[in-house]
């Protein structure tokens, strides 16, 4: 368990300087090849940890603490409902959780990405409206 915490907070805490950096770059700077590099090497670093290490580390802990065999069923025979005419192993349930904290990641790399690419990006300012829903406008003399 602990190396499956250890890994989702070293995800975590590289994930956390990017929004801090994207509100800090200007959004027409230009890379230069040494910063691309290091980017590029530190995003795969962080996709390693987060679709890598992190659920390797969950299904280790599944396997080893938690007993999570093939012949331990969740639903079955001998499981926690016996009744369902179908069967459900605890390694059928760890599956789900590794392909959840799957799109956990997918998830918040898309959220990111989009922060990223619309950093610059302001909403227009409202213009003033009558309280019939109607564009106010100045008049010219």
């Amino acid at each position: 368990m602990v190396a499956f915490v250890v890994s989702t907070l070293i995800t975590l805490l590289l994930v956390a300087p990017i929004p801090w950096y994207a509100a800090r770059r200007p959004v027409d700077a230009r890379l230069t090849w040494g910063e691309a590099m290091a980017a590029a090497v530190y995003i795969f670093f962080i996709f390693f940890f987060a679709y890598g290490v992190v659920p390797h580390q969950f299904i280790q802990w599944a396997d080893a603490e938690l007993g999570w065999r093939k012949d331990k069923f969740l639903v079955g025979p001998g499981g926690v409902l016996e009744a369902v005419p179908f069967d459900i192993t605890y390694s059928a349930l760890r599956d789900i959780m590794v392909v959840n904290i799957h799109v956990v990641f997918v998830a918040m790399h898309i959220y990111l990405w989009a922060y990223w690419q619309n950093r610059g990006k302001r909403e227009p300012a409202a213009e003033p409206v009558s309280t019939y829903g109607r564009p106010l406008r100045r008049s010219s003399t």
